[in-house]
């Protein structure tokens, strides 16, 4: 009697992403498979799977990171299943939670993604991703902005120089950013140090209004029905619908407001 083969064969690769190197773990259907170390390039790895697992149907599963989702995109691209998943999505049975190294987390991977105990996080596409860059990048000038006029207050204080009633609020308005060019400490070292840390504040600020400015033009253009739809609701302005749209991605994705709640 002769006996065909009805179905693929499976391949299950579990990878530890790091900048320098990767982890990974290869396990088929029917054995365990072996761990190796590579450099840090989707294309390598395919040609190992192409040397070792011919006809061989892929999956893969990383952990999201730092590194971002080039590996994932790449995989997609070779026709293999490709799965993001949450670090702590990936269950870890007694001593497997107190020890932690790169070759074992590459195993887990690839044993809970061949269980199919696994399910991938929301991958965002290049456009949404890239908006979502912009506006981290507004709110780290929102923090410089605040750290560098703490700077400049603490100079004040520490020289005794008290502020105008009228300027000692959170908005620096152009008069007071005058009155501060035009304090005078008695000797040029103190003078420059705020000169300096002023310099600073103008370029932290006109970055911030220009970074603001580029993030609602670009929202309005790519995203521009979901981004009135939010615009509509009141008290959601033009940079909170920017981060909703860039954080949260497709709001449609979720079935019940419990579900976004979960998920924020």
């Amino acid at each position: 009697m002769n006996t065909q083969i009805t179905a693929s064969p499976k391949l299950f690769i579990g990878i530890d992403i790091h900048k320098r190197s990767w982890k990974v773990h290869c396990a088929t259907d029917l054995s365990s498979g072996k761990t190796f170390s590579m450099p840090p390039d989707a294309e390598l790895l395919y040609e190992y799977v192409a040397k070792h697992y011919t006809g061989y149907e892929v999956s893969t599963a990383y952990e999201a990171g730092c590194c971002g989702y080039r590996a994932h995109r790449c995989f997609v691209g070779y026709g293999w299943r490709s799965l993001v998943v949450n670090p702590a999505d990936i269950f870890r049975r007694g001593k497997e939670r107190h020890t932690k190294t790169d070759r074992i987390d590459a195993q887990l991977i690839a044993r809970e993604l061949k269980d199919g105990r696994l399910s991938g996080i929301c991958v965002p596409d290049k456009c949404r991703e890239q908006l979502r860059s912009l506006f981290r990048r507004r709110n780290d000038l929102v923090k410089d902005m605040r750290q560098i006029k703490s700077y400049i207050k603490m100079q004040l204080l520490y020289y005794g120089i008290r502020i105008p009633q009228e300027f000692d609020n959170d908005h620096w308005s152009h008069k007071f950013r005058d009155w501060l060019d035009e304090l005078d400490f008695g000797y040029d070292t103190g003078n420059e140090a705020l000169r300096s840390r002023m310099r600073s504040f103008r370029f932290i600020d006109r970055e911030f209004r220009e970074v603001s400015t580029l993030l609602r033009r670009y929202t309005k253009i790519h995203f521009k029905k979901d981004y009135m739809l939010l615009r509509s609701i009141p008290g959601i302005g033009p940079i909170v619908a920017s981060g909703i749209l860039s954080e949260l991605g497709d709001l449609r994705r979720f079935g019940n407001i419990k579900h976004l709640a979960g998920y924020v």
